[in-house]
């Protein structure tokens, strides 16, 4: 169980401490153009 909690709080560690490859905003971006396309392609059809 210690050890499984530890796994969970280095893992934690990890994420705040950043270091992503693509931050967030670029990933809700490109995301909110896709649905936003799809949007259009739907009601233009």
């Amino acid at each position: 169980m210690q050890r499984k909690r530890d796994r969970i709080r280095a893992e934690i560690e990890r994420n705040r401490a950043g270091g992503h490859r693509v931050p967030t905003w670029v990933l809700a971006a490109v995301l909110g153009v896709f649905l936003l396309g799809w949007v259009c392609l739907v009601v233009t059809s």
